[in-house]
């Protein structure tokens, strides 16, 4: 009943204030038996397009309700068309709104993770930050259970990389663990390191997720330097494969990026390679769509990875990516932003703003809107600290040792269920 007083709402004094009049004869009204107090029937039928630009503005939650109601709302709500022009419209709608999705381990006495939404209204002069914690599936419930990174969202779908790696909507609950790889490292050799991309391929409609494996040898239990071997998911299918592309070898990876760096169907590590005894940054690419590998160069914009950090982010919209530089010693930073302006052409790089000093006590945990930084005080809080304005906001989550991570939180009615 709820759902159908906001349909309403919108109809009367949302809608007509942005579309043409609507006749009194297009207006449905619900006959209630008063006998049995429910719903019989319909006097007369909104236009489906009106009927989808209405349900369109309603969280994914209270639409999973409405496919209940009749068979019409079912089929408008679960079309892929709808399903697509929902995440556009109803997220568009919350403008005024900020909203995050992170992960954190409160406690050091265990590995277990807390998956928080934290919301906050820019209107709000005080900005208050609401604070949520997501219930997980109780197979995911458990103090063995944990997740170290967080990617997404593409679409509203996130992946966890952790124990299990799983894909999940938060917005409609849903979770789906990814199977075990049934692939082997090369004869005589085994892995330790694993770094994870997660992307969409609108060409499949498939969304995927790529590992990269470094290589050791058995004989000597040496590392072989350079050397990757690489696998991938596919959700549509629900298995591993391996992908035809070859690495552009040989690469050194520096770790999982803290940001989800997803730009132009792709993926990204930050890399370096050891060119004559000289070691310069590069960037390792996977297209989800053509499934291949990129190796993009990095202007000199560190000279020593000792003394600066590097983190890759997206910018303009996330049309290309940069690279964040600060200092690893002390706790007043300064950081450099450094933009590649034509995501195709590697030449673009310019150092695109700086800003003052600031109190940082540990890592980027978290990018958003091309000029919110994310990290950890020396209270192992998160705050977010807005490069434009210098102010910092006290995000009232904490995570105990290198667990805090975030990322920008979407509503989505894509399903995990293939």
């Amino acid at each position: 009943m709820f759902t159908i007083c906001i349909l309403f709402f919108l109809l009367f004094f949302v809608l007509p204030t942005k579309s043409k009049k609507i006749s009194s004869s297009k207006i449905s009204l619900f006959r209630v038996g008063r006998s049995k107090g429910e719903m019989v029937s319909m006097e007369q039928h909104l236009p489906p397009e009106l009927v989808s630009n209405i349900l369109s503005r309603l969280p994914s939650k209270d639409l999973l309700k409405c496919k209940r109601v009749c068979k019409s709302w079912f089929d408008i709500i679960t079309d892929p068309h709808f399903v697509s022009n929902h995440y556009v419209v109803y997220n568009n709608l919350q403008s005024h709104e900020e909203n995050l999705l992170v992960i954190s381990r409160p406690f050091l006495s265990g590995l277990k993770t807390h998956i928080s939404l934290l919301s906050w209204n820019l209107n709000d002069p005080q900005k208050h930050v609401s604070s949520a914690l997501l219930n997980l599936p109780n197979e995911y419930n458990s103090d063995h259970k944990y997740w170290s990174e967080i990617m997404g969202p593409c679409n509203g779908i996130y992946f966890l990389e952790g124990n299990p790696n799983v894909l999940m909507n938060p917005s409609m609950g849903q979770f789906k663990a990814l199977p075990e790889s049934h692939f082997t490292s090369p004869y005589g050799t085994y892995s330790l390191a694993e770094y994870f991309g997660f992307g969409f391929d609108p060409k499949s409609n498939d969304y995927k997720v790529v590992v990269i494996k470094d290589l050791w040898l058995k004989e000597t239990d040496e590392r072989q330097i350079g050397y990757w071997n690489a696998e991938l998911y596919s959700l549509n299918s629900n298995s591993w494969r391996k992908p035809d592309a070859a690495l552009p070898l040989p690469i050194e990876i520096w770790g999982s990026s803290r940001v989800h760096t997803y730009v132009n169907d792709c993926c990204h590590w930050l890399g370096y390679v050891d060119e004559s005894g000289t070691t310069e940054d590069v960037i390792l690419a996977f297209d989800m769509v053509k499934e291949v590998f990129r190796k993009i160069k990095v202007p000199r914009i560190r000279f020593s990875s000792k003394e600066k950090f590097a983190t890759l982010a997206p910018f303009n919209d996330s049309s290309t990516i940069g690279v964040i530089v600060y200092p690893v010693k002390g706790t007043e930073k300064c950081f450099d932003v450094w933009v590649m302006r034509d995501y195709w052409d590697q030449g673009s790089w310019v150092k695109q703003y700086s800003f003052r000093p600031v109190e940082v006590i540990d890592k980027l945990v978290g990018f958003i809107g091309g000029n919110h930084f994310l990290w950890k005080d020396s209270d192992e809080g998160l705050v977010l600290h807005e490069s434009d304005s210098h102010k910092t906001k006290d995000l009232k989550v904490y995570g105990k040792g290198d667990s805090l991570r975030a990322a920008t939180y979407k509503e989505s009615l894509v399903s995990l269920h293939r």
